[in-house]
């Protein structure tokens, strides 16, 4: 750590709930030990899910933190740990909250389901028109933690939400044009389809579970105004060209 200029903290556990403490906290607080007093800077990449589930609306970085599940609790913890040692310990810090990040090398395979479901003809959306897809680009991610890490200093603790969002009928519509296919039409009652998942979610490989529903209902919009206005930060892949670059690597991988 002695005479780095920012240390980007980018470590974390995602998949087993046992270690997400060990990791994502303990494996925080021994970071912050030895690098108290050696670097100018730690930026933090954490995650909107601190902010919790049960949203509605615009949410941006004043909002409560109100983790869930394991993993939001132990991000929010480990953010709490880098803000303390920030004040107590006069570590300059940022915190980097992006929502989805999807790129073809993540690991997490739910965009591709989703591709897979409209390419079959099998998708359907689900209540109301207006439901919001948030989701991020990687490299746009790593643009923002880069420019946490070599901008004008901010406030000193300061969280950036990194988020770009589209109606889901957008953002169905838009991986429908990457396939050449016709945009979706299909729509089917949330109580119904609530229901349907309540009564066969057990069943092994069944398509939707409680947390897919809520996903495809979600009325949140993570607002990422304060880095743009402070930092000068900008998308540079937007949510089209990135789910166009997404589905087209997907179909050229299942032909």
């Amino acid at each position: 750590m002695r005479g780095a200029d920012v240390l980007y903290h980018c470590a974390a556990e995602l998949r087993d709930e046992a270690e997400m403490h060990n990791t994502n906290v303990l494996g925080t607080a021994n970071l912050l030990a030895v690098a108290s007093g050696e670097i100018g800077r730690w930026v933090q990449l954490s995650s909107t899910g601190v902010y919790g589930s049960e949203l509605r609306g615009d949410i941006n970085e004043g909002a409560e933190i109100n983790p869930v599940n394991a993993y939001e609790k132990s991000k929010a913890t480990s953010d709490k740990l880098v803000c303390a040692a920030a004040e107590k310990q006069n570590l300059p810090c940022v915190v980097l909250r992006p929502s989805n990040v999807y790129g073809t090398d993540m690991p997490n395979q739910s965009l591709f389901q989703l591709i897979k479901m409209i390419d079959s003809g099998m998708f359907f959306f689900i209540g109301k028109h207006g439901a919001v897809a948030n989701y991020i680009q990687v490299e746009n991610v790593v643009d923002a933690l880069v420019l946490c890490g070599t901008g004008g200093l901010p406030i000193n603790g300061r969280a950036y939400i990194v988020s770009d969002h589209r109606t889901l009928e957008d953002f169905v519509g838009a991986i429908a044009a990457a396939l050449g296919k016709k945009a979706p039409q299909k729509r089917l009652p949330e109580s119904l389809v609530r229901a349907a998942v309540a009564l066969a979610g057990s069943i092994p490989k069944f398509p939707l579970k409680p947390s897919r529903v809520d996903a495809l209902t979600n009325r949140t919009v993570y607002r990422a105004d304060r880095i743009g206005c402070e930092l000068g930060y900008k998308n540079k892949i937007s949510l089209e060209e990135g789910i166009g670059d997404l589905t087209r690597y997907w179909k050229n991988r299942s032909t």
